[in-house]
């Protein structure tokens, strides 16, 4: 079941940018502002790995894959989840995925494609 909505994927040459966002919808996330937000992806033939973190006390965590590439960032009165995608590379093709978590509660969205070639 989709709780979260992505968007801004695509196709991008590689060194090129992207800018995914998540929307939560205002009927579920009442208050946005206490969950954990993440980004993930999912290669094909791979597992899903975890890209980017923000807390509800936005500390941010980055693999060291994508570390001084992307940028993570949240905007709570927005109810939106970021992620600025530079220098992008063929190996980051995947697709990725919004999550939500507090506690035992964990929210997905549908996933967005994102796929880095010439």
């Amino acid at each position: 079941q989709v709780h979260l909505v992505e968007s801004g994927g695509g196709l991008v040459q590689p060194g090129g940018s992207l800018r995914l966002s998540c929307a939560a919808p205002r009927s579920i996330f009442s208050v946005f502002s206490v969950y954990d937000m993440a980004w993930y992806r999912q290669a094909p033939g791979k597992q899903r790995e975890l890209v980017a973190v923000v807390t509800a006390s936005r500390s941010t965590n980055i693999a060291d894959s994508v570390k001084g590439r992307f940028t993570i960032s949240r905007d709570n009165s927005r109810k939106t989840l970021k992620l600025q995608m530079n220098s992008l590379k063929s190996e980051d093709t995947a697709v990725y995925y919004c999550n939500a978590k507090r506690g035992s509660e964990s929210y997905w969205g549908q996933g967005t494609q994102v796929t880095v070639s010439y």
